[in-house]
C-alpha cells in the first residue's frame, strides 16, 4: 500500500514559474540588504543628532603633541614646508597642481586641516561643502589640507562621493600641516583678504559659526575679535 503524499509545504510551493516561496523570500531579503548597504553608502554625511551643542573646541583629535599655534595677527606662512631632507615641500591639489596663497589675495580664505578618517572632520564636512556652495562664487576660498592619509586616491574618493567643489590638498607626509603648527584634527584658520591669520579654531565647526567668523572677516574694516581669535581645544 503506498503512503499518501503529503502537501508540500507553504515555502515549498510554486508560486511564479519555477520558483517556490522560499526561494522568493531569499531573493528579497538579498535585495534589501543590497538596498539597505547601497544607501549607506551613497547618504551625503550630516552633522550629528539634532540638537547636539557642539561647543568651540570639542571633538578635537589629538595626532601630536601640543604646541602653540600660528600668531594671530600675523601674515600666514606659505602652504609649503621641509621634507625629511629639508628640502622645501609644496602643497599640492588632488590633480598634482599646487595650491598658492599669493593668488587668494583679495579673498578671505578658511584653510581646513582634516582627514577624511577622522569623526569630527566627517561630521564637519557638510559645512564646508555648504560654505564653498554659498561663498565660493563670491570672495571666500575654502581650502582643504588632508594630512596622515595613505593614499591621495582615497581623498579623492572622498572628496567625489560627498561631492565637494573646493580645492584640497594632500599634504603627503605633514609638512604643511606641522609648518602650520597643527597638532590635532580638524584645525582652521581664517585669513582675511590680505592673507593675515584671524582666527584660529581647534575642532569642528557649525554653518552658522563659519558664517559669524566670515561675516566679520568680509568687512573693509576686519580685525581679529576681542576674544583673541585662537580658540582652544576643550
Amino acid at each position: 500500500m503506498e503512503r499518501p503524499v503529503s502537501p508540500p509545504r507553504r515555502r515549498d510551493r510554486r508560486v511564479i514559474g519555477p520558483f517556490t516561496l522560499g526561494q522568493l523570500l531569499v531573493v528579497l531579503g538579498v535585495l534589501l540588504a543590497a538596498a539597505a548597504l547601497l544607501a549607506l553608502l551613497s547618504t551625503p554625511l550630516a552633522p550629528g543628532p539634532a540638537g547636539r551643542d557642539l561647543r568651540p573646541g570639542s571633538s578635537f583629535v589629538l595626532v601630536g603633541e601640543r604646541t602653540e599655534g600660528l600668531t594671530v595677527g600675523a601674515p600666514a606662512p606659505a602652504l609649503a614646508g621641509a621634507g625629511t631632507d629639508g628640502a622645501p615641500v609644496l602643497l599640492r591639489d588632488l590633480a598634482g597642481e599646487p595650491i598658492d596663497l599669493a593668488t587668494e589675495r583679495g579673498r578671505v580664505v578658511w584653510v581646513n586641516f582634516f582627514a577624511t578618517w577622522c569623526p569630527p572632520c566627517q561630521e564637519e564636512t557638510p559645512v564646508l561643502r555648504t560654505i564653498d556652495e554659498r561663498y565660493g562664487d563670491a570672495d571666500v576660498s575654502v581650502i582643504g589640507v588632508s594630512v596622515q592619509e595613505t593614499a591621495i586616491e582615497d581623498v579623492a574618493a572622498y572628496a567625489e562621493t560627498y561631492g565637494l567643489g573646493f580645492r584640497i590638498g594632500f599634504d603627503t607626509g605633514s609638512e604643511v600641516f606641522r609648518a602650520w603648527r597643527g597638532f590635532g584634527l580638524p584645525t582652521q584658520v581664517f585669513l582675511d583678504a590680505e592673507g593675515i591669520v584671524r582666527v584660529i579654531h581647534y575642532g569642528p565647526l557649525r554653518t552658522e559659526q563659519v558664517e559669524a567668523i566670515l561675516a566679520e572677516l568680509r568687512r573693509p574694516t576686519a580685525s581679529p575679535s576681542p576674544a583673541g581669535s585662537a580658540e582652544a581645544a576643550a
